[in-house]
């Protein structure tokens, strides 16, 4: 059940171990909010251009969004999304000089949310 999408600045497309992270998140998720791994979907999209701030050229972003069904805490939510910052650290190696800023939320799904 829990949506998750990761969007990331191209700069980081050769340093960033995307299915190593996703394999490594939704366990963690799983564990966290009480649901199963199987259930997790993660999605990468691949930014092209990002600008932070007025920083120069050479930053990048990552994001990660999770979608869960209703019901879980703001502290549990706040729990999961520090976890994630944490893990996310271990599978990005960005090349020298290159300052990347993360940021993960977990929402609320919409309760028309279905799936097959």
């Amino acid at each position: 059940m829990p949506q998750i999408t990761v969007d990331y600045s191209a700069g980081l497309h050769d340093s960033f171990d995307r299915r190593g992270f996703a394999l490594a998140l939704h366990p963690l998720i799983a564990e966290t909010v009480s649901t199963k791994a199987a259930g997790c979907k993660t999605r990468f999209r691949r930014a092209e251009d990002s600008v932070v701030g007025d920083a120069p050229e050479g930053d990048a972003v990552v994001d990660v969004n999770i979608g869960l069904l209703p019901g879980r805490t703001a502290e549990l939510k706040l729990r999961l999304t520090e976890a994630v910052l944490e893990l996310l650290t271990r599978y990005i190696q960005p090349a020298d000089g290159l300052t990347v800023h993360a940021s993960a939320e977990v929402r609320e799904l919409d309760p028309s949310y279905s799936k097959r």
